[in-house]
């Protein structure tokens, strides 16, 4: 029998399995077509394996199936998390969990299928009224004291997809031990009939305005200037939700901390699970952003903000040298906001010498320059926000976070909300528009001055796409060969140093000598760093078929007027770095 065949006949199997009484009428005509089509491959991709709950929760396309999304692979997760909370925390009398979701097709049927599987347990469940915000999730954790949470969410991806994230007490995506103990709990519900679906009315208690309210005034908490926004009141700001949660509490707080003149985007303020006028509502692709730049043009606007979907991502665009409008990049926003708040807390006298910041490994080292310049401590962690929640949580009580980001376009201004947040990160990004205008600066010239003073960087990724089996045994063999035979040049600069997260060893490729590098856990992650500065890191995706490499370049800018001649000169070299590296 040929491979195919074999594994029609294993999904078949599994398939009619989907067709007994104990799935309803609307999943068993879904499959009954899939077994009745003559093209399998929506039968196979349906069901050759099961949506696996990994340490971020589950992420899938949407359908029948035990490969998809579905009341069904929902329902299994959260009696598998239910299972465990009841054993960790077997001592309490009570034990809580919020649950919220965004947008998309389908997310408040799987959030309500959620609480009542979690009600059916005997747990408390704070189920939101409508969409909102992932952060604002994530706040409701540490807000109600509860033990857990969970958000139907699928970020940024296509329309067809949907997620489930799952949160600890702190109110942070979840890490070890807990991830692996959830996993395997999730593992071991082998039936459909293991699934307590028959939810608990009494134990499930909505919620929604009065968290609004409290989570704002948190937010607005986090203004560094008051006074110059007063001055700027007017500023012309182009807000954005891309369909998505932000859509009511962006300009909300926007409101509250002075600005007068938020301008939208008519279309994109309708919530839509379609995203119906975007290719995929990520802001930081500049198609994404197409239709708030057009209404920028329109009003001369200062500013251009977006959030993605569940509003935990930033996007940001700015007038370049020329006019212009451009999407600045992730690494850029972070830098930028960390920037504003190092530099106010010092002319504020709030720096008592236990601050901190934090970033991710992969993200500009720019930062580490400007924390430096301020004597604040700077920590670098994994990529994910559930590293930097981490920090926060090991500070707890000694220390004083000021705030952390990651170059996939997620900052973190606050540590009573334990996931990147788009709501505050927006809110701070206008205030420092406003900021640069008080001084005389519209906001590129405020960015050229970071880069004067701090040192210039620019920054590219590269997704390089390796599908099937064959394409996970080509990345398993770069990063082996990367291993095996690491660069000794990149853009005409001998490469260093190279840090292996695998094994925590960082080695001196000049005297060979290997220090150990002090992270949680191993990762599969590689990095080399050159005499002049360059970084280059290369990490295998945990959820998508691609290897993906971060490119950093540095320079030195004499005065304002070179910053044209540092793009050229980075854009060159990355050109000659991704040549060198065959991407």
């Amino acid at each position: 029998m040929d491979t195919n065949t074999e594994l029609i006949k294993q999904v078949t199997e599994r398939a009619q399995e989907w067709l007994s009484d104990a799935y309803d009428a609307e999943t068993r005509a879904e499959v009954r077509h899939m077994l009745e089509a003559e093209d399998k491959t929506e039968l196979i991709e349906s069901f050759y394996r099961d949506l696996e709950f990994g340490t971020g929760g589950l992420r899938g396309i949407m359908g029948a199936g035990s490969n998809r999304m579905n009341i069904y692979t929902v329902g299994a997760a959260t009696q598998g998390l239910a299972n465990y909370l009841k054993d960790a925390f077997k001592d309490r009398k009570e034990i809580s969990v919020v649950v919220g979701h965004d947008v998309r097709n389908n997310s408040r049927k799987f959030a309500e299928i959620v609480a009542n599987v979690f009600s059916a347990n005997g747990i408390k469940v704070y189920l939101f009224d409508n969409f909102r915000p992932t952060p604002e999730l994530s706040f409701a954790i540490r807000e109600l004291g509860c033990q857990s949470g969970v958000n139907i969410t699928a970020s940024h991806n296509p329309k067809e997809y949907n997620g489930y994230k799952a949160y600890w007490d702190d109110g942070a995506q979840i890490i070890a031990p807990h991830d692996i103990n959830i996993i395997n709990n999730v593992n071991r519900i082998k039936s459909v009939r293991d699934i307590k679906f028959e939810g608990n009315p009494e134990l499930i208690q909505i919620i929604g305005k009065e968290i609004d309210e409290k989570f704002l005034a948190a937010i607005e908490g986090l203004s560094l200037d008051p006074e110059v926004i007063k001055r700027h009141a007017d500023l012309k700001i182009v807000y954005t939700p891309i369909h998505g949660t932000g859509v009511e509490i962006v300009p909300e707080s926007l409101r509250r901390y002075g600005f007068k003149n938020i301008i939208h985007v008519p279309e994109q303020d309708i919530p839509d699970g379609n995203f119906s006028t975007v290719d995929s509502p990520n802001p930081e692709n500049a198609s994404a952003m197409a239709m708030a730049i057009a209404k920028a043009r329109e009003v001369e606007a200062d500013l251009v903000v977006a959030s993605d979907p569940d509003a935990d991502r930033i996007g940001c665009v700015i007038r370049d040298n020329n006019g212009e409008y451009q999407l600045i990049n992730g690494n850029q926003i972070v830098m930028i906001l960390l920037n504003y708040i190092m530099l106010r807390n010092r002319e504020l006298g709030r720096l008592k010498g236990n601050e901190y910041v934090v970033k991710t490994i992969v993200t500009t080292e720019t930062i580490k320059a400007i924390a430096d310049n301020n004597d604040i401590r700077m920590y670098d962690c994994y990529t994910g926000f559930k590293w930097i929640a981490s920090v926060i949580r090991e500070n707890e009580g000694k220390a004083r976070y000021l705030g952390g980001g990651e170059e996939s376009y997620g900052f973190l201004a606050e540590d009573f909300c334990r996931d990147k947040d788009s709501v505050s990160a927006i809110s701070l990004m206008a205030e420092i528009c406003a900021w640069a205008k008080d001084r005389g600066m519209d906001f590129n010239q405020m960015l050229q001055e970071i880069y004067l003073k701090n040192g210039y960087s620019h920054e590219e990724g590269v997704s390089v796409v390796r599908p099937g089996k064959t394409g996970a045994e080509e990345i398993v063999a770069m990063m082996k060969g990367f291993r095996a035979n690491p660069p000794k040049e990149l853009g005409g600069s001998p490469v260093i140093t190279v840090k292996d997260y695998s094994t925590l060893e960082c080695r001196d490729t000049a005297t060979g000598d290997v220090t150990l590098m002090d992270f949680p856990t191993t990762s599969n992650v590689l990095q080399f760093f050159t005499a002049d500065g360059t970084k280059i890191s290369v990490r295998p995706s945990g959820t998508e078929p691609k290897i993906k490499f971060y490119i950093e370049v540095h320079d030195k800018m004499a005065d304002m007027a070179d910053y044209d001649r540092c793009n050229r000169d980075a854009a060159a070299k990355i050109a000659a770095i991704k040549k060198e590296l065959g991407i």
